[in-house]
């Protein structure tokens, strides 16, 4: 089978995602092509140099609707030979998209392609779509639905985690992130975003809150509990699929929960012919992709089964992985990763996650994909993998391997 190589990553910074956040006049498509426009000129591509965009993002409604990905092609400077994909697997929508290319090349459709996502959480809101999942009561019943923030406590209750060790996880995110923008080590990855003038509008992560301490996490109340112990009751809900719970224990707030915020990242990938005909190096190859199901209700766990079946189809062990990447959509999904596979707390996240620098959703896995490779490369490490949880109870996951 041919292999497909990772031969670029970028991504732009990640705006606050609110109105007075650097990025809310910025549309989606402008966001996306601005990411199109700089892989194909930091790697001299022509217009027609890749087969297919595949772009991910969750919310596809108003300006995210219509096939994105075709209208980003058309508002970049890629040839209109270039079709566009958009694909949606919540969270996980942007590792989809390279795992989808990867996999396209590996079984000889096509020799390149851009992949990623993007999320402009400020502008289109999330939920704002209607999933079925969530307000169909016919699904939402039989699945015993409850909020992402609930399952995310459900978890943190299930496996013993504390609002304590959730709080040291996310100001160790944050004091890892600042580190790596005080290192620069995102500067051959960050693609500055510019207006109509080609000013630059933003050029670094601005959700980001270093002076974070445990004393001002400690001060903030636990943004789940009203829904859960009040209306709408998602408490009693949660403990209907799980009786051996007796009480959920609340701990996850704005302070140790993934960001709000807008984004966008891509990554080209391709074939050894497509590297030589342009003269490009590659940096990695994709060695192995997967995507699974599991339990809807607790919902944020797959990245534990995803990461042990990813690790059998490629047969590896876990201590094969020389650094991970596990989005931090809450601290409890990053903790009971750990926990899991008793990988040391040293090798996950290095540069910070989601806590301290924001989850654009259709983007974040095409982002940590790239911080992955910029983290293996400066490190002079082999094998890194990246996984997320997803929404409605799903896990999917990337193991990279430079060459």
């Amino acid at each position: 089978m041919t292999e497909a190589y990772i031969y670029d990553a970028v991504r732009t910074p990640r705006g606050k995602g609110r109105k007075d956040g650097s990025l809310h006049e910025v549309t989606a498509v402008r966001l996306s092509s601005q990411v199109l426009n700089a892989l194909k000129n930091r790697n001299n591509l022509d217009g027609h140099a890749v087969e297919d965009v595949i772009w991910g993002n969750v919310t596809q409604v108003m300006e995210q609707g219509g096939c994105l990905a075709r209208t980003a092609v058309l508002a970049s400077d890629l040839d209109e030979s270039i079709p566009g994909l958009a694909i949606n697997r919540f969270c996980a929508s942007g590792m989809e998209a390279v795992n989808l290319a990867a996999n396209q090349v590996k079984g000889g459709a096509g020799q390149a392609y851009i992949a990623g996502g993007v999320e402009m959480m400020g502008r289109v809101a999330m939920g704002s779509d209607g999933a079925a999942i969530a307000v169909d009561p016919s699904v939402a019943m039989n699945t015993y639905f409850v909020p992402q923030g609930i399952s995310a406590d459900i978890i943190a209750t299930e496996y013993g985690f504390t609002r304590d060790e959730a709080d040291q996880l996310a100001m160790e995110s944050q004091k890892r992130a600042k580190a790596a923008w005080d290192d620069k080590r995102f500067d051959g990855s960050i693609i500055p975003v510019k207006d109509q003038n080609d000013l630059t509008i933003l050029d670094y992560d601005e959700y980001m809150r270093p002076g974070t301490d445990m004393q001002s996490l400690g001060g903030l109340n636990p943004a789940f509990q009203q829904m859960g112990e009040v209306m709408p009751g998602f408490d009693a809900v949660a403990k209907l699929k799980y009786p051996h719970l007796e009480k959920i224990n609340h701990i996850h707030h704005a302070g140790n929960s993934s960001g709000i915020v807008d984004g966008s990242a891509g990554v080209l990938i391709g074939n050894e012919e497509f590297g030589k005909a342009y003269g490009l190096k590659p940096r990695a190859r994709i060695r192995q992709t997967c995507k699974i199901g599991t339990d809807p209700t607790i919902m944020l766990t797959g990245p534990v089964p995803a990461t042990q079946k990813i690790l059998a189809d490629a047969g590896m062990q876990i201590s094969d992985i020389d650094l991970f990447e596990v989005n931090e959509a809450f601290a409890s999904v990053v903790l009971r990763f750990q926990q899991a596979f008793d990988v040391d707390p040293a090798l996950v996240n290095v540069n910070g996650g989601s806590i301290a620098m924001g989850h654009p959703l259709g983007a974040t896995g095409a982002i940590i994909i790239g911080t992955l490779l910029d983290e293996l490369e400066r490190t002079d490490k082999e094998v890194g993998l990246a996984t997320l949880c997803i929404a409605s109870g799903m896990g999917a996951a990337t193991i990279i391997e430079r060459v």
